[in-house]
C-alpha cells in the first residue's frame, strides 16, 4: 500500500496504489491533486491514513519536497525521498504530473528503488547553520578580495608586502587611508611586531594615488566585512548551542590531524552521527562521492570520475586534506606519495576517502580514539632487500656499469 507524490511549488499530484479487494493479485489506484499549503497537506495526510498507506515516496525536486516531507513525517507517515536519477520514467512515454506520480508509485511498489538519506531534525537544524556560516565566510572572502582589487587600482601594493592584509597592521593602515592620511611614511610607521623590519618596503608599497573615490568604496567594503564577521560569530555561537548534545562526537573527530572543532561541526552536520545508515566505511565514502566509480567493459577499464556529491562535505574535506598535507603524519605521507604520481585532484580524493574511513570508525564506536600511524609507516613496510636490488638495477641501467655494494667507511 504505497503513495507517490509529484511535487511542484504550488500544487502536487498524489497517487495511491493499494491491492484490489475484488481482484486478487491486481492493484487499484487513485490520483488526486492538492495544494502545497499546510491545510491542504493535512487533508492529504488524512486521506493517506484512511487508505492505510505504508510508504509515501517523492522525488528530491529542488527544495519543494522539504515542507511536504517534514509535515508528513510529523504526522507519522513513513516517507521515502527518491533520487530523481534512479526513478526516471521510461523513454517514449508521455510525461505529465499524473503519469509521473503513477510511475513513481509503481517503482516504489515493486521495490525498484531505495530511499535517500534524510537526517533527523536536530542534524537538519545543525546543517542549516553550518551551511549558512560557510556561505557567510565565502561572502566575506569575496568582499576582502574586492577591497584588495580596489587597493591595486590605487597603486597601493600592500598585499604584496604583508601576508595578512586584514591583520592588525594592515587594517590600521587601511583605516588611516580612509580617514584621509595618505603620507606613506606615516602609514608605514603603523606596522607592528616583526613587520617593522619591512618599513622601507612598506613606504614604497604605500606610495600610490589613493583618492577620496577609493576611500568611499573602501569604507563601504570594510563595513561589510565587519558586519559579516559579526554575523559569522553569532551563527557560530548558535552552532555551539545546537551541537552541544554531540560534544563527544566533536571531541572524537577533533583528535584527527587536520580537523579542528569547526571542521568537526561541519562533518557531523553533513553525515550525521548515526553510522548504522552506512553499513561500512566504504558505503560512506561512496555516498560522499569520494570513491571513483569502476567502469569496465569487454575486459578494458576506462577512466572514471567520482560523480557529483555533497558540495559542502567535499569543501570541508578539501580544507581538511589541505591542512593535514603540511603535517608530519601518516595521512600527510599518503598525500605526498599520491600527489607525485596521480596529481593533486586524485590525491585529495584518495586522502579524503581515508579521512572518511577514520571518521566512520570513530563515530561507530564511542570508545574509539584516533592514533596516527606516523609519517614513517610506509617506509617501515618496505622490503629493504627488494628496494636495494631495485635501486642497484636502476643505477646500472643509468651508468651502464656493474655496481657492487660494500660497507660504508
Amino acid at each position: 500500500r504505497v503513495a507517490a507524490l509529484d511535487i511542484g511549488k504550488a500544487v502536487l499530484t498524489a497517487c495511491v496504489r493499494v491491492p484490489n479487494p475484488d481482484r486478487p493479485g491486481r492493484w487499484c489506484q487513485d490520483v488526486r491533486e492538492y495544494s502545497t499549503l499546510s491545510a491542504s497537506l493535512l487533508e492529504m495526510s488524512d486521506w493517506l491514513r484512511c487508505e492505510q498507506v505504508q510508504v509515501v515516496s517523492m522525488e528530491a525536486t529542488g527544495d519543494y519536497w522539504k515542507p511536504v516531507y517534514y509535515l508528513l513525517e510529523a504526522e507519522g507517515h513513513m516517507c521515502w525521498l527518491l533520487n530523481a536519477k534512479h526513478v526516471k520514467n521510461v523513454p517514449g512515454r508521455a510525461k505529465t504530473d499524473k503519469l509521473d506520480a503513477v510511475w513513481l508509485a509503481k517503482v516504489t511498489e515493486r521495490g525498484m528503488c531505495g530511499p535517500s538519506l534524510v537526517h533527523p531534525k536536530p542534524i537538519r537544524h545543525l546543517r542549516d547553520l553550518t551551511r549558512y556560516r560557510r556561505s557567510l565566510i565565502q561572502e566575506q572572502t569575496r568582499e576582502k578580495q574586492r577591497l584588495e582589487k580596489l587597493l591595486e587600482d590605487a597603486q597601493i601594493k600592500l598585499s604584496s608586502v604583508i601576508s595578512e592584509l586584514f591583520g592588525v597592521s594592515g587594517r590600521q593602515m587601511i583605516e588611516a587611508m580612509i580617514s584621509g592620511q595618505r603620507n606613506p611614511t606615516v602609514l608605514a610607521e603603523m606596522a607592528h611586531g616583526t613587520m617593522r623590519r619591512k618599513i622601507p618596503l612598506l613606504r614604497e608599497a604605500l606610495t600610490g594615488h589613493f583618492e577620496d573615490h577609493h576611500a568611499f568604496l573602501a569604507a563601504r567594503m570594510l563595513t561589510r566585512v565587519d558586519a559579516l564577521s559579526a554575523d559569522i560569530d553569532a551563527v557560530s555561537e548558535q552552532i555551539e548551542e545546537v551541537i552541544a548534545p554531540f560534544a563527544r562526537q566533536v571531541a572524537q573527530l577533533d583528535e584527527i590531524v587536520g580537523i579542528g572543532s569547526r571542521a568537526a561541526q561541519d562533518l557531523i552536520a553533513e553525515i550525521g552521527v548515526d553510522m548504522t545508515r552506512f553499513p561500512t566505511a566504504a558505503h560512506l565514502a561512496s555516498w560522499a562521492k569520494f570513491a571513483p566509480m569502476d567502469k569496465r567493459s569487454a575486459g578494458k577499464g576506462r577512466a572514471a570520475t567520482t560523480g557529483k556529491g555533497n558540495a559542502y562535505l567535499a569543501g570541508t574535506l578539501g580544507e581538511v586534506v589541505a591542512a593535514l598535507s603540511r603535517t608530519d603524519t601518516f595521512l600527510a605521507a599518503r598525500y605526498q606519495r599520491l600527489v607525485k604520481r596521480r596529481g593533486k585532484s586524485r590525491a585529495i580524493v584518495a586522502v579524503g576517502n581515508s579521512v572518511l574511513t577514520v571518521v566512520w570508525h570513530l563515530l561507530s564506536d564511542p570508545e574509539a580514539h584516533f592514533k596516527d600511524l606516523g609519517s614513517g609507516y610506509y617506509e617501515s613496510k618496505i622490503n629493504k632487500a627488494r628496494r636495494q636490488a631495485s635501486l642497484t638495477r636502476q643505477l646500472e641501467q643509468l651508468t651502464g656499469q656493474k655496481v657492487e655494494l660494500g660497507p660504508a667507511a
